[in-house]
Order: structure tokens, then sequence, then C-alpha cells
């Protein structure tokens, strides 16, 4: 049998009575879209972060562009995030009229490099955006710092940081709004696509909510240009608020695999994941490096073990990105990082079986590679 990076047909049937009384409940109610289950899950979820506004989108690149435009930024504005995130994150940037600009990474933790910002400040920055990457948080006071010094916004991209915490907060409650995917492979995943945004703001949580549908403030009448129809739906919404109560479950169960990982790969020459003084990591992927990352990954093949690399390409590097600017060499920990990383099989009901196989695997082809 196959060994994936993620697989949800275990944890999917062990859940699969509530999971399909989510949805009769829904279809019983009467209500498909914007209903009751959407409105309670945006406070659950706000309540669960200690934040005051939930708003529910249709995924996690919306949820970034919608915030983003909620707190203001729009087109010849720029917002300073990182190269090594999914591209959604730049695709959400550009998609509001703004340009992206690049901070370099650091190399211990593979999370912004926050000394570099403040540099990359201009007069055109209106917000920036810290990428809580691959479970644990961005250091955030120096950013707040930084935000405060120069009037700008802050927008946490936490679509891989559900339940993780920094200093005791919560990811996602440590600035003006923070945008969350439920894509099916996060911490707290949907079963299709879904996002949500944060916010203790009450002005920018009616912003989100007329932005998420058309711009209109009341049916039929727009306020807000341009509008979007970027509705959470209802049945994810009534799943996610099912999972959402067993979110600190999934976390436990993550911190159980990172830890036999830990415990069954630390004496080889594979550099595993650091945990920031201050974090508490969710292990939303399990990224380790090794300087032959492509032959270790190739060699796995044949123990039928298929491993995923986050990312291969640094968004700064994509042809669709060229425009930007940025030349080789211009983010050298990030393009380091690049051809080095790869992600072990992380989920919670990966069985302790399957992860000795990999653990196994791994500690063969180390030993040939």
């Amino acid at each position: 049998m196959t060994t994936l990076v993620w697989d949800y047909l275990a944890e999917y049937e062990e859940e699969r009575d509530d999971i399909l009384d989510a949805v009769d409940h829904v279809f019983r109610s009467g209500r498909l879209v914007l209903g009751n289950s959407v409105r309670s899950f945006e406070e659950e979820f706000a309540a669960y972060h200690g934040v005051a506004h939930g708003v529910g989108v249709d995924n996690g690149t919306n949820a970034v562009k919608l915030g983003l435009q909620a707190l203001g930024v729009g087109p010849g504005d720029e917002v300073i995030t990182v190269s090594n995130t999914a591209a959604p994150t730049v695709v959400a940037i550009e998609g509001t009229g703004a340009k992206p600009v690049f901070v370099d990474v650091r190399a211990e933790d593979y999370l912004m490099d926050t000394a570099q910002v403040e540099a990359a400040v201009t007069d055109r920055t209106r917000c920036l955006l810290p990428v809580h990457l691959y479970g644990q948080c961005v250091d955030m006071e120096p950013l707040r710092e930084i935000a405060g010094r120069h009037g700008l916004a802050v927008l946490e991209d936490c679509a891989q940081a559900h339940g993780a915490t920094h200093h005791g907060r919560s990811a996602g409650s440590m600035s003006d709004a923070a945008a969350f995917s439920f894509y099916p492979t996060k911490v707290l995943g949907a079963y299709g696509d879904g996002g949500a945004v944060i916010t203790s703001g009450a002005e920018t949580a009616d912003a989100l909510r007329q932005l998420r549908y058309y711009g209109m403030a009341e049916r039929y009448y727009v306020v807000r240009s341009p509008g979007h129809n970027s509705r959470l739906d209802e049945v994810q919404a009534e799943i996610l608020r099912r999972k959402l109560r067993r979110l600190d479950q999934y976390v436990q169960g993550r911190r159980a695999v990172a830890e036999r990982y830990a415990e069954g790969l630390g004496d080889t020459e594979l550099v595993l994941p650091r945990t920031t003084p201050g974090n508490e990591h969710v292990y939303y992927v399990y990224v380790v490096r090794h300087p032959r990352r492509d032959a270790v990954i190739e060699a796995l093949k044949s123990y039928d073990i298929m491993l995923n690399i986050s990312y291969p390409w640094p968004v700064h590097t994509m042809s669709g990105y060229a425009h930007l600017g940025y030349a080789e060499g211009s983010l050298p920990v990030t393009e380091s990082l690049a051809g080095e990383i790869f992600s072990l099989p992380m989920y919670p009901s990966l069985s302790p079986d399957v992860q000795d196989k990999v653990i196994d695997a791994l500690r063969e082809v180390l030993r040939t590679v």
C-alpha cells in the first residue's frame, strides 16, 4: 500500500457519523447559503482565538485577499511578505492590485526574518503579511512595533497554523486581522474548500461581510467596490463547527507524530524541525532538510513512499512573477531551502505502523544516498 504525505480516509471512518449528520442537519434546515451554520461557526471560531469577529469565506486565498482589502490595501500599495510560502499568498496580494515585496526567511525555522522588514518599508507600504509557516508563528512583536512606527496594517496568514500559539497568544489574534484556509489538508480542514478572516475590529468585520457578498450592505444594494461572491458554504461551515470541537485533539495527534519522528530520526543527518522559543508548534507539515533531497525522495519510491516538497520553487523565482524583478540570489536563504526541504507524512490518524515504515525506510535510504 502506498504511503502518502496526507490521507483523510482513516479520520473520515472515525468521524463519519458526525460528518454525515452535519450534512443532513444543513439539508434539513431549509437554509443553504449564509444560514445558522455559517453564523455559528464564525462566532465559535472567533471565540476560540479570543477575538471579536469571524467572517467565513469560500477559500483561504480569498481570505487573504478580502482581508487585505478590508484593511484598505489596493492598487499601487505594497505588501511585505515572504517568498517561502504557497503561491496563493502572493496571488491574493496581486489580486488587490498591490505589489508583493519579499524579505528573506531565517535558516533555523524558515519563517520571516523580521530583522529585514523595516528596510523594505517604503512610502507605498500599506501592510505587513507574515506567514505562519508549517505550523508555527512568526515573531510578531517586532512586526507590530514596525507597523506602529510606520502606520501599517498587519494581516496574519494563518493557513498553516490552526491552533498554534506564540507566547501564549493564538495565531490570528496578534494583528489587525488574520486569514485562514480550511482546505482539506489543513489542521482544521473541511471536506472541500473554505476560509475565514478573524478580527477584533468591528469596521473591518463589516467591510469583510460586504466584500464577500458582492459589496452589498443589504440585498441588491452595493456600497463597496470591488465586491466578490466569496461566501463560506453552509455544509462546510457545519462540518467545520463539528471539527472545531476536536481541533485541540488534532493538534495533540500531530505533536505525537512529530515526537515519534524526532525519536526515530534524531540521530540521522536529516535536519529536523525546530520549534522557536515562545512557540507551540502544530506541525501542519513535518518539514525536514537534506542536501541530497531529490535522491532521498527518489529512493523512497522503491519503498512505496511518496513525499512532498513544500515548496520546490520560491515564489520570486517563478516565471509568473518575473515582473517583480527579483534576481537569482536576492533571497539566499529561501533559495537554499528550496533545494533541500521535503515533508514527511503528517496527519493525526497516521498509524504508528505506517510511521515506523517511513522511519525505517528513511534510515535505510540515508545510509546509501
